[in-house]
């Protein structure tokens, strides 16, 4: 059967550890103490990964603003999404008004930015024709059977929309946290 595996040893220096390895223990003790601490005041990581499912039935656009909201994403991007829609509502190119359209469709793409500041997204769909259309995403985009969303969140950033004078739109401002 082999030897039992030793547990390992322990941070905390116990009266007969701290005799047995005399300064040397507690040396040992507060240089792991130092580490562990140092370990916690560590700055967030640059990025965190959200992923989520949409039901049939919801609002992709406003499924997605919500969990923004909800989880205070401050700065964020799609990183994938995939899943079907039963009913589009995108704003083509140059145009002021959106369009609708009913049926069957795939999501191909999903990008843009995300914050709970205002996102800014685009749509690419495929229909059972192999047809594919796409534009900036409205709500009335209904999900058909699942929309799955991963979206990436930078904890340095956070993203603002402005009108900055470059575009009749509120536009995309890049500020970062403090």
């Amino acid at each position: 059967m082999g030897p039992r595996p030793q547990p390992p040893p322990s941070l905390s220096p116990s009266s007969d550890t701290a005799s047995a390895l005399g300064n040397n223990g507690r040396r040992t003790f507060a240089t792991a103490l130092l580490v562990l601490l140092a370990a916690c005041a560590c700055p967030p990581p640059p990025t965190v990964v959200h992923a989520f499912r949409l039901l049939p039935g919801s609002d992709l656009r406003a499924g997605i603003q919500r969990y923004v909201d909800e989880h205070g994403i401050a700065a964020g991007f799609v990183g994938t999404a995939v899943g079907s829609l039963t009913d589009y509502t995108l704003r083509f190119a140059d145009q002021q008004d959106g369009s609708r359209g009913s049926g069957r469709f795939e999501i191909l793409a999903l990008v843009g930015t995300v914050s709970q500041h205002g996102s800014h997204l685009h749509l690419t769909l495929g229909d059972g024709s192999g047809h594919v259309l796409g534009g900036h995403l409205l709500d009335g985009c209904k999900v058909y059977t699942t929309a799955e969303v991963v979206l990436v969140e930078s904890t340095r950033h956070v993203f603002t929309r402005a009108k900055d004078g470059s575009t009749p739109w509120a536009e995309l401002q890049v500020g970062f946290r403090r």
